[in-house]
Formats: structure tokens, sequence, C-alpha cells
């Protein structure tokens, strides 16, 4: 299988993802149906792909970075700065668990009238 070489990002690109994230936040304080908001969630709590995942892997990846291309020796504000990334992806990649929640909410019938997320 080719590796795929990952296209070099934007800070326009990371904005509107952010962007994103935030218009989803807007939409849950309109007080929407559970019906929609499911769907939404699962893309966004996916075990493998969802929210946590990633940003726990771009926190991890930054840390890494930045431990390696330090000046030596590290001053102390980095050190900090490095462990507060390492600290927050692992946290932040702990809510992964959500996703089951999710499917165990979808599976609940009756609860929310919520049928079962097509691409799931």
């Amino acid at each position: 299988m080719p590796h795929h070489t990952p296209d070099t990002p934007v800070p326009d690109q990371v904005r509107q993802a952010t962007r994103t994230l935030a218009d989803l936040d807007a939409y849950l304080r309109t007080n929407p149906s559970a019906d929609k908001v499911v769907p939404l969630l699962v893309p966004l709590l996916d075990e493998d792909s969802g929210a946590p995942i990633v940003l726990g892997g771009i926190l991890r990846s930054t840390a890494l970075l930045f431990s390696q291309q330090a000046a030596r020796p590290m001053a102390d504000e980095t050190r900090q700065f490095i462990d507060g990334l390492r600290e927050a992806a692992q946290e932040i990649t702990d809510w992964h668990v959500l996703h089951w929640d999710v499917q165990r909410l979808i599976a609940m019938p009756g609860e929310f009238a919520i049928p079962a997320p097509e691409d799931q």
C-alpha cells in the first residue's frame, strides 16, 4: 500500500475547521431535537477519527516536534509548554469513549426517537 503524504495545511484551513466546530456549537445552543443532533455527534465522536482522537494527535505531534526542535538545554517555559501539550493530548484522547455512549444512546429504543445514523 503506498504511503499517503498529507498536504501541508494552511492557517485558513485550520480557521475554517475551527469555524465549523463553532458553528456546530452555535447550532446546538438553538436547542435542536435529539434526532438532528445525534447524526452530528457520530462523526464528531468517532472512536477512530473523531475530534478527541484528532485533537489529541495534533497536540501529541506538536509536543514531539517542539521537544525535538527546542534549543538545548531546554528552557523551563518550553518544557512546561511541551508537558502541557502532552497532558492535554492524553486527557482529550481519553474522551474518545464518548463514541460508545453515543452508540448506546442510538441503541435505546424510544428514548429520544433517534433513528440509527446511516453512515456510522
